[in-house]
């Protein structure tokens, strides 16, 4: 798969991503103006639960279907590659009928060990979702090793169009019987994502399974391995990567521990202390997400585009889409990063008006988190690089060890009444970072790609700088004329378009790079037009 190939099918996923978080804005920012820090606070407290149940039956094998899927098609063999498939359906099936059960009969027992009851109900919500997202997830390997992304560009715009529908829908409906009822209706979106995605994603399947047969018989049947070799294979990928997912899942939830006892213990009420937690996971880390979606999907992407270049022992494709990927990563990464610690208190008044208290709490952790974005979009690209490789156990070892530091900064942190959320916050951009050093340095290693300074640093920094000192001189300028909510959307929007314009001044990004994109032709022929263009 060429470099071209590989960023058109990030692309894809990377627009469904934007969308799909456009979406969960439209969910989430309303949800914290309804039920507010401690409706999201048991909200909040039944996520990481949910997030590592769900880690554990879909984060490995369906990377372990794409790759595998994609091995087989590159030599050929359609009739494996579908076998693949089939097999990893049951497996996952099987999966989440045993992760939904232990939610179903153990909630009483998790909301009393993390000293949270009031979020029994939302925990007992997200039980449908455990058992229809492994399903999904089969379907979205299978067509990911097939290289192609659009339908799991769908079925996630489905998905969380369901969620958003359902969750704010029941939030509402269900307001007046206090916020930990409220915060279960708005979980249970997730799981009418879930199964709306599930739908859609079997309908493209069924819908294209005549073309999908027709290829497999043209193709012809080789000799086959038993399930059991199968389902040996996919372990062998599957659990080191779903090791290396489930362990922010299990930092997360011990953050549901070491927080919410730690602010206790230093004097916070019990009030206090959700609404703190509230801030940080159901604010600030809810900004954070969004610009990594970008790097979610290239991560996606260069599993099958690394596997296909390695069994073709193609060295030189290798390194090409390494340092592509790298290269889009920080192009992402940089300007995300700065411009939330830039603007991070006009961000969070601007997107939570009716909760202006808790938002200027929470701008705190966000610009800190916000230091870690960068090396939170290079683990999971560098992670991606690995399993592709078929390493995947290398960024399993390395986030680890920057657990560790996770661990022992949230607890010492948290404890000091004047850092309390904060240092929760500190210890996550810590770990990001101790993370994603080891994970660069495994990947040069094995790979001996070079990465040039200048192009892959330089370059995009001068034009993160610019950027930087607009956004400031726009909003300062603005702000008492338009006030918050206009100005900071004009900064934004400004920003933005200086960091364009300086990455093609520079050739920070260059025509060759444009036409990577879906679209990218035209882009670059409007540019050329413009006196722009940079080969």
């Amino acid at each position: 798969m060429s470099s071209k190939s590989f960023l058109k099918g990030a692309a894809i996923l990377g627009i469904a991503g934007i969308i799909v978080k456009i979406l969960g804005a439209f969910f989430r920012i309303p949800l914290g103006n309804i039920i507010g820090d401690t409706g999201l606070g048991y909200y909040q407290a039944s996520y990481p639960i949910y997030v590592l149940l769900l880690t554990i039956s879909t984060a490995g094998i369906p990377t372990a279907i794409s790759k595998l899927v994609a091995e087989r098609r590159a030599i050929g063999d359609r009739y494996g590659a579908h076998r693949i498939f089939k097999v990893s359906f049951v497996l996952l099936f099987v999966t989440g009928i045993i992760t939904s059960s232990i939610i179903f009969f153990g909630a009483k027992t998790i909301v009393e060990l993390i000293k949270n009851p009031n979020a029994y109900y939302s925990m007992l919500a997200v039980v449908p979702a455990l058992l229809f997202v492994p399903v999904m997830a089969a379907y979205r390997g299978y067509f990911q090793g097939m290289q192609d992304m659009t339908p799991t560009a769908i079925s996630q715009v489905i998905e969380q169009f369901g969620r958003v529908i359902v969750g704010l829908g029941l939030a509402v409906f269900l307001l007046d019987r206090g916020p930990e009822i409220a915060s279960a209706g708005a979980v249970f979106g997730a799981a009418a994502g879930a199964i709306t995605g599930t739908l859609i994603i079997v309908y493209i399947y069924y819908r294209r399974r005549s073309n999908i047969m027709r290829e497999i018989q043209n193709n012809g049947h080789s000799q086959q391995e038993s399930s059991g070799a199968i389902i040996s294979k996919l372990l062998r990928i599957a659990i080191p990567i779903t090791i290396g997912a489930a362990i922010m899942p299990v930092m997360n939830m011990i953050d549901v521990a070491i927080v919410m006892r730690r602010l206790q213990d230093v004097g916070f009420s019990y009030e206090e202390a959700n609404s703190l937690y509230g801030q940080l996971t159901g604010m600030a880390l809810t900004l954070i997400n969004l610009p990594q979606v970008l790097t979610v999907a290239l991560a996606m992407s260069l599993v099958p585009a690394i596997s296909d270049a390695s069994q073709r022992r193609d060295q030189k494709g290798i390194q090409n889409v390494i340092q592509t990927g790298t290269r889009a990563t920080l192009l992402i990464g940089l300007p995300a990063a700065v411009g939330l610690v830039t603007l991070s208190k006009p961000i969070m008044m601007l997107l939570y008006p009716m909760q202006v208290e808790s938002a200027l709490n929470a701008s705190g952790p966000l610009a800190i988190l916000a230091f870690g974005l960068v090396f939170l979009t290079l683990v999971q690209t560098f992670t991606g690089i690995l399993q592709g490789l078929g390493r995947p156990s290398i960024p399993v070892v390395n986030l680890a060890i920057g657990s560790i530091f996770k661990i022992i900064l949230t607890y010492t942190l948290t404890g000091i009444y004047a850092i309390n959320v904060k240092g929760a916050a500190i210890g996550t951009v810590v770990t990001y970072a101790v993370t994603a050093l080891l994970n660069f340095l495994a990947v040069r290693r094995i790979t001996r790609t070079s990465f040039n300074v200048v192009q892959f640093i330089v370059k995009p920094l001068i034009a993160v700088a610019a950027m930087s000192v607009s956004v400031l001189v726009v909003y300062n300028q603005l702000l008492p004329v338009l006030g918050n909510r206009l100005t900071t959307v004009l900064a934004i929007g400004i920003g933005a378009l200086i960091y364009g314009l300086m990455l093609l001044t520079t050739g920070g990004i260059t025509e060759e790079d444009l036409e990577m994109l879906p679209g990218g032709k035209k882009i670059a022929r409007v540019l050329r037009i413009l006196g722009l263009k940079r080969k």
